[in-house]
């Protein structure tokens, strides 16, 4: 069983009487097509696979904020601040498992908001072709998809999910899906206040 975020509602993860939430598992997984020859060609057109690329900003309650994405090699840890780890970069999606997002939901009461994100890094001719598909599980529950189904969009990034501790017991999670030109631009509309800088990998 699983449960379809709608847009606009949200949902609570909850620790049982005794224990923690336990790992939360943020999964993103896509279509593998190549893109087409000559739609959005800056990101690599022709015979190239997807590159969709999954991470998150985080903000602490002690006032640390920052980013974990393979982008920089920000890859984080699980078993130190910011308690969040990216396994891995799949560049292709030919990776089973896709990308994933761990966060120790063990932690909450050090968190504030984690906001899930992703953004083509090169090869996809646009998000429908894409067709991502995010799925939020930790220990007990339903497993939680979020599905991309907005997809008029000619950005290149899009805000997925905002997870927010409510008591140090409960994370809400709402479903954004809205897309944006870049990291700066998504970070101004949730008011992180980093300073981004270009990279590579």
């Amino acid at each position: 069983m699983a449960i379809s975020l709608e847009k606009g509602k949200k949902v609570s993860l909850k620790k049982g009487r005794s224990a923690g939430l336990g790992e939360i598992l943020v999964n993103l997984n896509w279509n593998t097509k190549p893109a087409k020859k000559g739609l959005f060609g800056m990101f690599g057109g022709g015979s190239q696979g997807i590159d969709l690329d999954l991470g998150c900003l985080f903000e602490l309650k002690d006032g640390r904020k920052g980013v974990v994405q393979a982008l920089g090699n920000a890859f984080g840890s699980l078993h130190q601040p910011p308690y969040i780890a990216l396994d891995g970069d799949d560049r292709t999606g030919a990776v089973t498992t896709g990308e994933n997002l761990r966060i120790d939901g063990d932690q909450i009461s050090f968190f504030k908001r984690i906001l899930v994100y992703t953004f083509i890094y090169e090869g996809a001719a646009n998000w429908q072709q894409a067709d991502a598909t995010v799925t939020i599980k930790y220990p007990g529950a339903e497993d939680l998809i979020v599905k991309m189904d907005s997809y008029n969009s000619n950005d290149v990034m899009c805000g997925l999910v905002l997870l927010e501790n409510v008591n140090d017991e409960t994370f809400s999670v709402e479903k954004i899906v809205q897309f944006y030109p870049g990291h700066p631009q998504l970070d101004a509309a949730f008011h992180w206040g980093l300073q981004w800088r270009a990279g590579r990998k």
